[in-house]
């Protein structure tokens, strides 16, 4: 998380901490994270950071390699799919890492997972404060099927180049006669 993240969770916990009062003397809030360039411990770390570029450092040499940095392709049974970012051309890049002999796996701070952090921590924040009902349920319309795809930007869809565009001047003035009556429209089946 972020520290602006950390302290809107801080400032949401502390007005119900101070109602509940289950702490009889004072006391300072704090909370922690492992950072956005967290170690990847979990199979469900590797899973959930796929597509991000990461660094690993193996226990036992893989291929006469004990280091690799490439994008994470995720997890396939117990084996960790990574695409090597430094493969000379012509040379396969994809390598399939045991995830028992992995001794450190860390992501690379870039744009894309500092970018997908602020979206998952805003997101948070937003269910923490609705679950402690600081901030009202969202409305019908605005709650989404699959939670799974309500970050993901919606895919751009490009014009057919090899269709006629239906709005020419042609089409318009065919249109205009066809209203006035000028044009049989029967006529040319």
């Amino acid at each position: 998380m972020l520290i602006e993240d950390c302290e809107a969770i801080s400032r949401a916990l502390s007005p119900v901490l101070d109602v509940a009062d289950p702490i009889d003397r004072a006391y300072r809030l704090e909370i922690s994270s492992p950072g956005i360039d967290r170690p990847l411990v979990r199979r469900s770390d590797f899973e959930r950071y796929a597509g991000h570029l990461v660094k690993i450092e193996m226990a036992v040499a893989h291929q006469g390699r004990k280091r690799f940095r490439g994008k994470l392709g995720g997890v396939d049974g117990d084996k960790v799919h990574l695409h090597r970012d430094d493969t000379p051309v012509g040379e396969d890049g994809e390598v399939m890492l045991v995830m028992e002999d992995i001794a450190d796996a860390r992501l690379v701070l870039t744009d894309d997972l500092i970018a997908e952090s602020m979206r998952r921590g805003k997101a948070a924040e937003r269910e923490l404060r609705r679950d402690l009902g600081l901030e009202p349920p969202p409305p019908p319309h605005a709650i989404k099927s699959d939670p799974a795809k309500s970050n993901k930007p919606k895919p751009k869809i490009k014009p057919d180049k090899n269709k006629a565009a239906k709005n020419t001047k042609e089409h318009r003035l065919a249109a205009e006669k066809r209203r006035r009556g000028e044009i049989d429209p029967t006529e040319g089946e």
